[in-house]
């Protein structure tokens, strides 16, 4: 091993050390005293709630733990978004639960919440997953209702989703287990089949408290809309649990009755380790993000027996395609290389930057995939689209568009994973949010942004300096470096993965070790979804 393997080892082991620590702190919700008072109504956490639904020593995992990371200090933060989602197994079929955390803010909706609620259920209904709500909230939260309550993708776009969900036949099953008021109390109702969970589980449009002042009603909240009165006066719900395990345990009943599912088809063979250790990962990636490396290295060490069949390998070199297997499962792999390579020209061309030549190859991979019905990874270190006239006088736009075009009208599930650089135009090429991959993660190495830190600094730089220089005001070289720095900072924060992870542009920050898991559950999660239109792009300029 030579020393720069060594330090750049050190280095991403550091940052996946500060991830550990970060999820650790999140996982404690509101803190341990709202734990502990949590525990002593009888109830367990949503994460306790969780781990006893899914079938243990069973994979599983979690989208958006780190959403609302950072956000909302004024009002005393929102840690992952007060709810938890996860992907896992429940009497052996794959689904999706989701569970309020009581212990922020009574589980109360901010608006990164209910985007949060949004994304799961719209991975069910992409994969066609059952989906399980464990109901545990105050409804939203009223500080913030301007930002969560009207709005095409707000609080109201859940039960529209429950009603979609219900005509495409995906099961929703709901465990009133906690609070459940307002306009919340439709979710449940919405679902196939509701529990309520006696003495901690309430459902009503309004409190004692407001009944009292709107119709003076005098009336506690058990009986205005407890356990008793919506199994056995209203009809509400349809079973009864005497605490939150027996709640649960009728969930894993339920589930285990549900009928076999009509399957996409996408091709599985027996899985196997990648022959390169997995490990080297870490003393292969770089910790400068724009140092050079060989992807193909970090690919061997992510597919079964570390075999990668490339598609066009002479051809386009900034973009490595071709074809591999992931846990068994057939895929189609779309990454940038980022070492300097040699064009068909004799040319040299930059690593990460994607050329005319590498999105003409990598438009005809994309279509190719489609065809054969391979499921796409898309392994993200790019810094955009060649710039300059040579590009410009090429057609770079034009094959930009057609890449593009190609992710974009893809009907086989796309899995992109940000590893390094995610910049600008090369974000969406790559199959970024925008482009609808089934799952996106990054890694605790990657950046997302417009351009990197530096880039960035320099343009906002000159900008700064022409305001002030039409003012009248002159920088001077300690000045300018200071402001710089301030411009840099603030950029940088902007771009790291937590960032962008905090607002759900990326559905996790994973050790990337666990990328072959990820891949694997999100293929199997689309199997459940046959594939109903047929690739077209559409009219293009060839």
């Amino acid at each position: 091993m030579d020393i720069d393997f060594n330090k750049n080892e050190d280095r991403n082991k550091l940052k996946l050390s500060d991830l550990r620590k970060k999820l650790a702190e999140i996982k404690l919700g509101g803190g341990k005293n709202r734990i502990e008072k949590h525990h002593a109504k009888g109830k367990m956490t949503a994460r306790e709630r969780i781990d006893y639904l899914l079938d243990p020593n069973t994979d599983s995992i979690e989208i958006g733990a780190l959403a609302g990371d950072g956000m909302y200090a004024e009002h005393g933060g929102c840690p992952s978004a007060g709810v938890v989602i996860k992907i896992g197994y429940i009497q052996g079929k794959q689904c999706v639960v989701v569970a309020n955390d009581a212990t922020v803010k009574a589980g109360a909706w901010f608006p990164i919440t209910g985007k949060k609620n949004l994304r799961a259920q719209e991975i069910a209904i992409e994969n066609k997953l059952p989906i399980i709500y464990l109901v545990d909230s105050a409804g939203v939260y009223l500080p913030m209702q301007d930002e969560i309550f009207p709005d095409k993708e707000h609080f109201g776009r859940i039960f529209r989703n429950n009603a979609i969900m219900s005509s495409m036949g995906i099961t929703q099953i709901s465990a009133v287990m906690g609070s459940c008021v307002a306009g919340g109390a439709y979710l449940p109702i919405m679902s196939d089949e509701a529990l309520i969970v006696d003495k901690t589980g309430s459902i009503f449009l309004a409190g004692s408290y407001l009944v009292k002042a709107a119709i003076g009603e005098s009336i506690d909240n058990e009986t205005l809309g407890g356990a008793t009165t919506h199994s056995e006066i209203s009809g509400v719900t349809d079973y009864k649990a005497k605490d939150d395990k027996d709640a649960l345990d009728k969930i894993k009943k339920i589930v285990g009755k549900i009928g076999d599912f009509e399957k996409a088809g996408f091709n599985r063979i027996e899985s196997k380790k990648p022959v390169e250790n997995p490990e080297d990962i870490y003393g292969i990636l770089p910790a400068s993000r724009g140092d050079q490396y060989d992807m193909l290295e970090i690919i061997k060490r992510l597919v079964d027996d570390s075999e990668f069949e490339q598609y066009k390998e002479g051809y386009g070199k900034t973009i490595l395609t071709g074809y591999a297997r992931i846990d068994g499962w057939a895929v189609g792999i779309v990454a940038n290389q980022r070492k300097v390579v040699k064009s068909k020209k004799g040319e040299m061309q930059f690593g990460g930057v994607i050329y005319s030549d590498s999105a003409d190859k990598a438009t005809r991979f994309i279509a190719n995939c489609n065809q054969k019905k391979i499921p796409l990874v898309f392994l993200q270190d790019v810094t955009g689209f060649m710039v300059g006239s040579k590009s410009e006088h090429g057609g770079i736009i034009k094959d930009g568009a057609k890449m593009v075009n190609a992710v974009s009208n893809s009907v086989v599930p796309k899995f992109t994973v940000v590893m390094g650089n995610s910049y600008g135009a090369g974000n969406y090429a790559m199959c970024g949010k925008a482009y609808d991959p089934r799952l996106i993660v990054a890694w605790p190495s990657a950046e997302l942004a417009v351009m990197s830190g530096n880039s960035a600094a320099k343009v906002l730089l000159q900008i700064e300096k022409a305001s002030l220089e039409k003012n009248g005001e002159k920088l001077d070289t300690e000045k300018e470096k200071a402001l710089f720095d301030k411009i840099k900072q603030r950029y940088d924060n902007q771009i790291s993965p937590y960032y962008a992870a905090a607002r759900l542009w990326t559905d996790a920050i994973i050790n990337p070790l666990e990328t072959r898991k990820w891949i694997s559950m999100g293929i199997e999660a689309a199997n459940h979804a046959p594939i109903e239109k047929k690739f077209n792009m559409g009219v293009l300029q060839v």
